[in-house]
């Protein structure tokens, strides 16, 4: 193994627990100091470059997602620099070689069993042995980060680090998401809730030929999405100028649910993109759901999305509205993202 520790470096570094998960404004998070982590055998030693502020990691820190790890490191948008292999990673063994020095993505899948009915049919998503970056192992609200070299993702260089770090989790789920609302062929789509995934899933429809609707309380955002060339703009609650075809719910919020399936013309399809979702109201059944309309849910990513997305942001430039913190004023960034006080998505920058 080539270890960092062992070169003459420093051996610690600086990183964000979750110590007492619950409302961000009671500080659940600890800054600390610790010894810099090893590979294991199949994994990657990265120097976190820049890490996304995911709303994921506000529901970690906050205590809405059981927690699987006690004082887990958030964070599972990472851009990072390799600086050591485990003993068993070599180009023979995993799917993507990788260098000391090469730039390379942790997201939020981190590793699953491979032998399910769900992994061998291209669902590793569903595995039910899955486990997340940022909830059940340690994750980029840190200085370093390790990662199973099978999960580790090859990167665009056509984006600065902050920009690329956004697209590993808000750009591949929102992704997944229009993958899972299958939107038809120049179809119009409905986009609620219009923050980091929306507005990079926004610009991938369009690019595909979509006609875009954009339903986001936020006047920033609504400004936003007015310069990034949706059809139409409007509060969340409003029904958009036209039936859809299909809709992504990005809004945590369990109450648009049926006004965005108000909004869909026959056989149209909700797609929920959210980890965590409020409570649905009660649903009308021939208001909502009668002519064949949908509810999909979306849950995690595979690596076949993660490779298909990436290569897609290589070769269309899209648009990441990031804003940079210091790595130390995590506990910030997320107080920010809870009160809505930024536009996109928040980059925390060693």
């Amino acid at each position: 193994m080539n270890d960092v520790r062992s070169s003459g470096a420093t051996t610690s570094m600086v990183g964000w627990r979750v110590r007492r998960p619950g409302p961000i404004e009671t500080k659940p998070l600890d800054l600390v100091r610790e010894v810099i982590p090893g590979p294991g055998a199949d994994e990657l030693l990265v120097r976190v470059l820049a890490c996304g502020v995911c709303r994921t990691d506000l529901h970690v820190a906050e205590g809405d997602l059981a927690v699987h790890r006690a004082g887990v490191v958030p964070g599972h948008e990472v851009v990072g620099e390799v600086v050591a292999l485990g003993t068993q990673v070599d180009e023979r063994r995993h799917r993507a070689a990788f260098a000391v020095g090469d730039r390379v993505g942790i997201a939020w899948l981190r590793r699953t069993c491979g032998e399910c009915t769900y992994c061998l049919r291209g669902a590793e998503n569903l595995c039910p042995r899955s486990v997340y970056t940022g909830w059940d192992a340690d994750g980029g609200y840190a200085e370093f980060a390790t990662v199973p070299a099978d999960y580790a993702l090859h990167l665009p260089d056509n984006y600065s680090v902050s920009e690329t770090a956004p697209l590993l989790c808000a750009g591949i789920i929102g992704y997944r998401a229009l993958e899972r609302a299958a939107l038809p062929k120049g179809g119009r789509l409905g986009i609620y809730g219009f923050g980091g995934s929306g507005h990079i899933a926004a610009q991938v429809a369009a690019a595909r030929g979509a006609e875009v609707h954009v339903m986001t309380r936020d006047p920033a955002a609504r400004e936003l999405a007015t310069e990034l060339g949706a059809a139409s703009v409007q509060e969340s609650t409003q029904p958009p100028p036209a039936q859809l075809d299909s809709a992504i719910l990005f809004a945590p919020v369990g109450t648009l649910v049926p006004t965005a399936l108000a909004a869909l013309g026959r056989g149209g399809v909700l797609a929920i993109a959210g980890i965590q979702l409020s409570a649905i109201p009660e649903l009308d059944y021939q208001r909502h759901l009668f002519q064949e309309r949908e509810i999909r849910s979306v849950t995690a990513n595979t690596r076949a999305d993660a490779t298909e997305f990436l290569a897609f942001a290589a070769a269309h430039r899209i648009r990441v509205t990031a804003t940079d913190y210091p790595l130390d004023t995590a506990d910030r960034a997320l107080a920010d993202l809870a009160g809505g006080r930024f536009t996109g998505t928040a980059v925390l920058v060693p």
